[in-house]
């Protein structure tokens, strides 16, 4: 019986951003996804990053689930074609569900939802609700801030050391899909 093909959980921006590098990095991950014949599942909508990479992985053949709460349908619009589209409850629910499929997270750029969505699978991590992997794409240092933010805390004694070390800060994509492979591929099975 063949293994089942890993789930990737990516939270990131309903909006492109100013940097065009970021909607590359999106799109090339969506294809990556596909063709390593994985599961993408992320937030459900078309627009911005968001829809970038699930139109890019669904190109490239790969298993799609959006997961869109009811009040965001109407801004979003949950994107036409995907494998699956769960229409659910709330945030809360939306939040559950893509933490519950997902094998490891990817978070790339993005704003508050993004920041929201990261906080909750790092404090689940933090208080062993899960072990799965959390990868952060820190292309010309975007999450750096909020790197420095959490060694800050680090510092003042309310983060441990090992929790900061837990999250795999990759500066590139390559090296985000050469981690992925590393922790998700078949070899790590």
């Amino acid at each position: 019986m063949t293994p089942p093909k890993p789930s990737l959980t990516v939270f990131c921006g309903s909006r492109h951003g100013q940097d065009p590098a970021h909607i590359d990095d999106a799109a090339a991950l969506g294809r990556w996804i596909g063709e390593q014949s994985w599961h993408l599942v992320y937030g459900g909508g078309n627009v911005g990053l968001m829809g970038e990479i699930a139109r890019a992985a669904l190109q490239a053949g790969a298993e799609v689930t959006g997961i869109i709460p009811e009040s965001l349908m109407k801004r979003e619009v949950g994107l036409d074609g995907l494998s699956r589209l769960e229409v659910v409850s709330d945030m809360a629910v939306r939040k559950q569900a893509l933490i519950e499929l997902a094998d490891a997270f990817v978070v790339l750029p993005g704003g508050l939802g993004t920041l929201d969505e990261f906080f909750e699978v790092a404090t689940l991590l933090q208080l062993d609700y899960h072990r799965k992997p959390i990868l952060l794409l820190n292309r010309d240092g975007f999450w750096d801030p909020l790197i420095a933010l959490v060694q800050r805390q680090v510092h003042a004694g309310f983060v441990s050391q090992k929790e900061l070390d837990a999250w795999h800060v990759l500066e590139n994509l390559e090296a985000l899909q050469a981690r992925c492979l590393a922790l998700l591929g078949p070899k790590a099975s």
